[in-house]
């Protein structure tokens, strides 16, 4: 049978080998004590298998709280380790079970963190993975190849009611935007409640792209319960909706799939909570494996965070995130990188000059919305800087030629 191969890295105070013998263990065949039933045969069939070891450095201190011990050092290292895929099917839940699972609760370890997942491709082909991705996305959209999409969050997240939210959307649709989405937010709040909201933001695009010939798509956050969410869906789509975001991490990944599986909208999975997988260098999960999962799932539009953001991860983690979106899983598994977080125009030269693509969804909330000259300066200012950015002028001399752009400058240049 073919096998699933998760690459991690791992700090123990045990020897290294030991301890990925009991992740293997503990992960498939085994448990604490040898059991009557775990035969030779059995082993082999189901058991996990240790494919490669590369020991690291070893520090004097643990990377997180562990058991007491008396070795003194703790050991770092690459491991990877193998399943075949008769241990759980297509099934992507157990799947996700045995790669990650009750190995973070593993006494022998001080650091683990799943870094990459290599599929065989009988197994990816089994999914359908986005419908949607970077070409149906431009598709819906009418944005060109050669340009990133433009767009926004409506501002402020919570709190404005569905009359104002409306009007909000036909400045931006005025503007010349691309894309607008709920924060992650909205749900259903008491004044703007989803199917009302729906109603007015959709009347506002539908007319707007019978008179330009343009419809821009809205991401309405659909994230609830199994049952809300369904409806949900069916209320977009009976609106002439054609997108509908979904907060991952909090509906899971069996969830999630079944909302991609319908194929109607394009699904804009937001990665809210992922610091709390990932933020840790020795804890979580890298974003390379992570977005393998989701794409199985069958997202389209998928949050990165972006270059000089206003949380913790760094520029460099950003960069390998957008390439790891870009790499191939399979044909027709293209998923669109969604950068985000504190974005304006003055961060789309060093976006562009270190990763060499367009095939962004460049989102800015405050950097549209709080624009000196409102909604339509804000937009106007990000696509001048894009512009500017792919024609390799720097930001000055962009600055130079766009009155909004130079607004901008003036006034986020000076935010760290």
């Amino acid at each position: 049978m073919e096998r699933i191969t998760a690459h991690y890295l791992i700090e123990t105070p045990y020897e290294v080998a030991k301890a990925a013998m009991v992740l293997a263990g503990e992960q498939s065949s085994g448990t604490f004590v040898e059991t009557p039933g775990e035969t030779l045969e059995l082993k082999q069939r189901f058991g996990a298998k240790i494919e490669n070891i590369e020991i690291l450095e070893s520090v004097n201190q643990p990377a997180i709280p562990g058991p007491s011990t008396s070795f003194g050092k703790y050991h770092r290292a690459k491991i990877s380790v193998s399943w075949s895929l008769e241990n759980f099917g297509f099934n992507l839940p157990v799947m996700l079970s045995t790669l990650q699972g009750n190995l973070y609760e593993i006494t022998q370890f001080t650091g683990l963190k799943l870094m990459d997942i290599d599929f065989p491709n009988s197994f990816v082909s089994h999914f359908r993975g986005p419908k949607f991705g970077i070409k149906g996305t431009r598709e819906l959209t009418a944005v060109p190849t050669g340009r990133p999409l433009i767009g926004t969050i409506i501002k402020p997240s919570i709190g404005m009611d569905v009359e104002t939210t409306a009007t909000l959307v036909k400045t931006l649709l005025e503007a010349g935007i691309d894309f607008i989405k709920d924060d992650e937010l909205m749900g259903s709040a008491a004044n703007s409640p989803f199917d009302k909201r729906v109603n007015a933001i959709m009347k506002v695009i539908q007319n707007h792209a019978d008179s330009t010939g343009k419809k821009v798509m809205y991401a309405f956050n659909i994230s609830d319960e199994m049952d809300a969410m369904q409806r949900n869906y069916d209320k977009v789509v009976e609106r002439g909706g054609t997108c509908a975001m979904i907060s991952i991490n909090s509906v899971g990944l069996s969830a999630t799939k079944k909302i991609c599986d319908r194929g109607s909208l394009a699904i804009h999975a937001h990665r809210n909570g992922w610091g709390m997988l990932n933020r840790h260098p020795l804890l979580g999960i890298e974003f390379k494996a992570y977005q393998k999962i989701w794409r199985l799932a069958g997202v389209d539009q998928i949050h990165v965070n972006g270059i000089q953001n206003k949380f913790w991860e760094s520029d460099e983690s950003v960069v390998r995130s957008i390439e790891a979106c870009r790499e191939s899983l399979n044909k027709g598994f293209e998923v669109l990188p969604v950068v985000s977080s504190g974005q304006w125009g003055g961060q789309a030269f060093e976006t562009y000059r270190q990763t060499k693509t367009t095939d962004l969804l460049y989102m800015a909330g405050g950097g549209i919305m709080a624009h000196p000259s409102g909604p339509a300066g804000g937009v106007a200012a990000i696509q001048q800087a894009w512009q500017g950015a792919i024609q390799g002028w720097d930001m000055e001399t962009t600055a130079d030629h766009h009155k909004e752009f130079a607004q901008s400058v003036a006034k986020f240049g000076k935010i760290k």
